[in-house]
């Protein structure tokens, strides 16, 4: 019984101890847009999105990341009867391997 739970305390330390030496770093990005209408503005925030993260990881010296699910979230800005005006939010966790650049907050994956 103890040779058992000794093994598997030492399969659990080497676990551990594997998943030190492969670190990996997140934290979510956002980029909102404000424009008349909700289409407009959700595909606007959304590719920026894209070309924010590309500049950011660029900045911090990222060479390797990924990006997770994209989320979209509208607000009503300003209602002018006639038409409306929208501010939409796009966000994205995004890793990379290693540890979080100088004065970047990881968030949970």
């Amino acid at each position: 019984m103890r040779t058992r739970l000794l093994a598997g305390a030492l399969i659990g330390a080497a676990a551990v101890l594997g998943s030190v030496g492969a670190e990996a770093a997140c934290t979510r990005l956002a980029f909102s847009v404000n424009d008349y209408g909700k289409v407009g503005p959700t595909k606007d925030a959304l590719k920026l999105l894209d070309k924010y993260i590309a500049d950011w990881t660029r900045e911090k010296g990222i060479k390797k990341y990924s990006v997770g699910k994209k989320d979209v979230s509208c607000e009503l800005f300003l209602d002018l009867i006639v038409f409306d005006e929208y501010t939409c939010k796009a966000s994205a966790m995004v890793c990379w391997p290693g540890p979080a650049p100088a004065g970047v907050e990881p968030a949970s994956k």
